[in-house]
């Protein structure tokens, strides 16, 4: 897929083989999409204000870290805000599946573990994400619903729709296989905001000929963690430590990952990049101080050394895009907030 996917994003003319691939996606894609606006497909949603978090590539492109982000500021709303993803990555087979604090990353996937972690908000997992849906309202009583992923899941309606994008954009902006989109850069135009997951001071975080809202996020680092035992030290002193030690990645675009430690003037002496959704065993685990992201954590728990570090990140997204959201909220969920107190 490597190959491929350098290929999508440097321009190879050699892609224009797969055309015959990619105009049976589109037909099959349009047909999908049209059979749920004229109702052959049934589409349907719990009484809860659901907000959809996807990107029209594949690939990863942040989204998890607005997720997180999201939930929390519901939380800070004094709201029951529930968290929907498909799991993937995980070898659990029965459905709708709670995530509590004991299940591993290998049965419900590592974002859905890693989420639940990081906010203690229900976290349901389901490929049939109607189903998952309804039984974060009827179980968890949610007001909200953030759906991990799940753009082109036409299944569930939604009140919101925020897409994430990185510095890669939309690539050669081709349909699969000749391209790494699933819909069509029109679809940007029907969505309610994108999200650019930005890493330089300066860098501009817009698309032209859109025209939702855009803005810009900033994935930021504070403090490296202790796998073993959750021990923190700040960045610098991280520094000062542990010179020359292996990062390692086995996200969507793990060179982001490494990007990032360079500008915290954290000195990799070997970088070592996995698939997305990798499934770590010992020998992943080279000797000596790791420091890896915090997904690729939430796996290694029961086979990391004393030695294995992660940084976790938190995105940073302006005022008005919380202010754009606020004022998408009905009345009810308002009503809510204020009976809440806020």
């Amino acid at each position: 897929m490597s190959k491929l996917t350098t290929a999508w994003y440097q321009g190879a003319y050699w892609v224009w083989l797969l055309s015959p691939l990619t105009l049976l996606f589109w037909m099959l894609s349009s047909l999908r999409r049209w059979a749920y606006r004229r109702g052959i497909f049934a589409s349907s949603k719990p009484d809860a204000f659901i907000i959809v978090v996807g990107n029209i590539s594949v690939g990863g492109n942040g989204k998890t870290p607005v997720v997180i982000a999201l939930t929390k500021w519901f939380q800070q709303q004094k709201l029951r805000v529930g968290v929907l993803s498909r799991g993937y990555g995980g070898s659990a087979t029965t459905f709708p599946h709670s995530v509590s604090r004991t299940d591993a990353a290998s049965v419900v996937g590592d974002e859905p573990k890693l989420i639940a972690q990081r906010t203690g908000a229900p976290v349901v997992i389901d490929p049939k994400r109607t189903r998952g849906a309804t039984s974060l309202k009827n179980l968890h009583k949610c007001d909200v619903i953030i759906c991990d992923d799940g753009l082109q899941h036409y299944a569930l309606q939604r009140d919101i729709e925020l897409v994430v994008m990185d510095d890669r954009g939309v690539g050669n902006g081709k349909l699969l296989p000749m391209g790494p989109l699933r819909e069509g850069k029109w679809r940007l135009n029907t969505i309610d905001a994108i999200i650019h997951n930005v890493q330089t001071e300066g860098e501009q975080a817009a698309l032209e000929r859109v025209s939702v809202p855009q803005y810009a996020m900033k994935l930021q680092g504070y403090q490296c963690v202790r796998v073993t035992d959750q021990h923190t030290v700040s960045i610098d002193a991280f520094r000062q430590q542990h010179d020359g030690f292996t990062a390692i990645a086995g996200i969507g675009a793990p060179a982001r990952f490494f990007n990032y430690l360079a500008q915290l003037k954290l000195s990799a002496a070997k970088t070592i990049s996995f698939n997305d959704h990798h499934k770590f065993e010992k020998a992943d685990l080279p000797q000596g101080v790791v420091l890896m992201t915090e997904k690729d954590a939430v796996k290694v728990e029961a086979l990391g050394h004393e030695q294995c570090w992660y940084l976790p990140i938190e995105a940073s997204l302006p005022e008005e895009f919380y202010q754009q959201i606020e004022k998408t909220l009905p009345q009810s969920i308002l009503n809510l907030r204020s009976q809440n107190g806020i």
